[in-house]
């Protein structure tokens, strides 16, 4: 029996393990992922140690999930035609994992993976449009294994619109597990191990560090905007570039990918993608009102 400890440095991330006799040894966040998958997310804790080592605090655990524990079963008729209305095809929600809440077909299930292994789990209803999480698991994006090979991603606000990036032909998509804020924060980037809201970023950063263009896709409204916001303030503006939704009418654009995909099909959905342009130093003013 072992614990493993994650240890977050200034330069680098490092997996430590302790055995039953003390004995250390040391690996590269490279190996994370095959540890972590070898032990089926058992006993895995997350720590974080300063200059001290006495000094150890817990940061999260993460809990085994699987499938028939979450009470998971395959898509019924009625959420294959929730997701067709919304032009998401059958074959792209089975490539994806998309799955429904057993006896409940109104609850589609997200699930997120890494390594193809279950690490945590998404949940909306389809008619009220609530949402929810696993609780006890970390934050990962969604279709994190999408990217593992990746040297150019788009990311995006929401799961439903990973889905309709894959139906314009975009497989190198991610989303964030949470949304958006309000307003970008006033505040200078917190430590690592303190950036609750987007620990997300950290948690995949041995993916993210590899890709050198990164396409914003969040959503056109401030929210979105603010997302894009810190989002690029965490990867690097200088590999970010961000899309320019289509016009709906003479008042208004095209909120997300999955509305560009309904109204104006999968061309213009590739369209917005590939004219993407350079990140912009500073966002609308809306987005800049700090919380």
């Amino acid at each position: 029996m072992f614990l493993m400890i994650r240890c977050i440095s200034q330069k680098n991330i490092i997996t430590l393990i302790l055995t039953q006799n003390l004995r250390m040894r040391c690996r590269t966040a490279a190996c994370w992922d095959n540890l972590q998958r070898s032990l089926h997310f058992r006993t895995v804790y997350s720590l974080v140690l300063s200059k001290d080592s006495n000094n150890i605090r817990k940061v999260m655990s993460s809990r085994e999930i699987t499938e028939k524990s979450l009470g998971l079963e395959p898509l019924g008729d009625k959420v294959i035609a929730y997701f067709a209305g919304r032009m998401i095809s059958e074959g792209t929600l089975r490539r994806n994992s998309v799955m429904q809440l057993s006896g409940d077909q109104d609850v589609i299930a997200l699930p997120f993976k890494q390594n193809g292994v279950l690490v945590g789990c998404k949940y909306r209803t389809c008619r009220e449009k609530k949402f929810w999480q696993v609780k006890g698991t970390q934050k990962w994006l969604f279709g994190l294994d999408d990217i593992k090979d990746a040297d150019e991603i788009i990311i995006v606000e929401g799961e439903i619109d990973k889905l309709a990036m894959e139906e314009a032909g975009f497989l190198n998509c991610v989303s964030v597990p949470c949304g958006a804020p309000q307003k970008v924060s006033a505040k200078e980037l917190p430590p690592q191990e303190k950036d609750t809201g987007y620990q997300y970023v950290w948690n995949c950063k041995e993916h993210l560090d590899k890709v050198s263009r990164i396409i914003l896709a969040t959503d056109g409204d401030i929210p979105g905007q603010a997302l894009a916001e810190e989002l690029a303030r965490r990867l690097g503006k200088e590999r970010c570039w961000r899309v320019q939704w289509p016009k709906k009418d003479e008042f208004c654009c095209f909120k997300d990918a999955n509305e560009v995909l309904m109204f104006l099909g999968r061309d213009a959905l590739k369209e917005v993608i590939d004219n993407a342009e350079l990140y912009q130093l500073q966002v609308p003013e809306q987005a800049m009102q700090c919380a």
